[in-house]
This record gives structure tokens, C-alpha cells and sequence, in this order.
């Protein structure tokens, strides 16, 4: 009598949380799909990239997909009690959590090269900006990034000296305008006299100033800006993914016990057939 009430209390307990799980993807689904359809009206209302919105989006969908398709099989394999459908329940959490372990290993191990390659990749944005007649997807997810996180470049704003066009046009003192601060100005130790700022109407994301020695950008690259971000969260991420890995395994747990001790000479799928 009191095995069945445990199972009673596991087979509801699970029913009742991976029916929260499965509304949970049905609005994170309907959120993607939301900002994918109408991201330019979504962009302006919150201020944020286009491109960025977009991937997003594709988040939201696929981890709304996703945790739809883990509470369908939770909810009707513990209520019906269909061993089968437990049995996929469990191998999902399975896989997603060897997937967590993976890439926290993998990021762990390779956070050099995975920085170096990275980094690599937007100086290449970063030296070819501007060169295309409109700006592209990337050039713009860059542009927000240095206006969110106040920065400029990757390492440092020196790495905009290897722009194509801020190479080439000597005549003219161009910076980009996403990295603008109005309050202070970097001086590169070419001009000792004080310089007024004069921009004029940006144009292709770029901005002019009065001196090309001195130009009033963020001081700070985005690296460094990112770094921080994580270091003053570190506790909050790590927290949040060990809680994670904590739930798949408890639910796991439960999953597998529930699909153990049914009965063995009832098949409910017999009644569906």
C-alpha cells in the first residue's frame, strides 16, 4: 500500500511540473515566433539589433520546441504510465545533460583558443566595416555591442586604425560611431594641444572629428567589457547551471524509478492500440 502512494505521489508530482514545463515552451515558442515576425517594431521598442533579435528569436523557439516536446512526453508518460514514453523521457534528459557536461568541458578546456578564434573574428569585421555600400548583420550586432557595453574594438579602440577606410582617407578624421563617449576623448600621443570636437552627420557608421590623433571613444575594448560582465555574474551563472543539472537529474530520477516499478504484466499501450 505504501509503494503504490509513493508511486501515486512521483506519478502526479512528475505529471503536474512537466505540465509547467510544457506551458513554460508553449510562451518561450510564442515569444520567439513573436520577436522572428515583428523584430523590426521589437527593435525599436527596445532599442536593440536587428540581427541580434534574430538569433534570439531562433533561442527562444528552439528552446521553447524543445521543453514543449520534454513536458509532452513527462505529462502523458507519467500519467498514462507508458514505459516507452518514459523511457524516451529519460534518454532526453539523458542526452541534454551529457550535452551541459560536454560544453562546459569543451568551453572550459578551449577558452583559450575559443577567445583567440573569437577575437580573431571581429577584427576581421572590424577591418572590412564600412566597405559594403549597406551595413551588414554583423557590422550591425557590433555597433550594438559598442554602444551597450561601452566599448570600443576588442582589445583596444587602437584596433579601428586597421579599418580599410579609416586607413585610407588621411584627409578625413573618421571613427565609428558606435564607439562615440561625448565625455571624454582618447588621446593617442600625436597632438598636445587642445582640439574641439566637430562631428558631422554620420555616414555608413562612420563619424568625423577635428583631430585624427584624438578621438572621443570608450577606452575600454569589448573583451575586457565582456570579461567583467562575466566575472560580476560568475556565482549567478554557475549557480543557475549546476541548478539546472541538479533538476534533470532529480526528474531523471523519478522518471526511472516511476518506469521501474510498474506494473510488469500491463502494457498501457494495449489499450491505444
Amino acid at each position: 500500500m505504501a509503494i503504490k502512494g509513493c508511486l501515486s505521489v512521483t506519478k502526479y508530482f512528475l505529471f503536474v511540473f512537466n505540465l509547467f514545463f510544457f506551458l513554460l515552451g508553449g510562451v518561450l515558442l510564442c515569444f520567439g515566433l513573436w520577436i522572428l515576425f515583428d523584430r523590426s517594431s521589437f527593435a525599436s521598442m527596445i532599442g536593440a539589433a536587428s540581427p541580434t533579435l534574430k538569433v534570439f528569436s531562433y533561442v527562444f523557439s528552439g528552446v521553447g520546441i524543445l521543453t514543449m516536446l520534454l513536458g509532452f512526453l513527462g505529462c502523458l508518460g507519467s500519467l498514462k504510465e507508458i514505459k516507452c514514453l518514459l523511457g524516451f523521457y529519460f534518454a532526453f534528459l539523458l542526452l541534454l545533460f551529457a550535452a551541459q557536461i560536454t560544453i562546459g568541458v569543451l568551453a572550459y578546456t578551449q577558452r583559450n583558443y575559443l577567445k583567440t578564434s573569437f577575437g580573431t573574428g571581429v577584427e576581421n569585421i572590424i577591418r572590412n566595416y564600412g566597405i559594403s555600400r549597406n551595413e551588414t548583420d554583423m557590422e550591425e550586432t557590433l555597433d550594438f555591442a559598442q554602444q551597450q557595453m561601452e566599448c570600443c574594438g576588442w582589445y583596444t579602440p587602437l584596433d579601428w586604425m586597421k579599418n580599410q577606410r579609416i586607413s585610407e582617407n588621411s584627409s578625413v578624421n573618421l571613427y565609428p560611431c558606435s564607439c562615440r563617449n561625448s565625455s571624454g576623448f582618447i588621446d593617442y600621443g600625436n597632438s598636445s594641444s587642445n582640439v574641439s570636437e566637430v562631428d558631422v552627420e554620420p555616414k555608413n557608421g562612420f563619424c568625423t572629428t577635428a583631430s585624427r590623433d584624438r578621438w572621443p571613444v570608450y577606452q575600454t575594448g569589448c573583451m575586457n567589457s565582456i570579461q567583467n560582465i562575466i566575472i560580476n555574474n560568475i556565482i549567478t551563472i554557475v549557480g543557475v547551471c549546476i541548478g539546472i543539472a541538479l533538476l534533470e537529474l532529480f526528474f531523471m530520477t523519478l522518471s526511472m524509478c516511476l518506469c521501474r516499478n510498474l506494473d510488469q504484466n500491463y502494457n498501457k499501450l494495449a489499450r491505444y492500440s
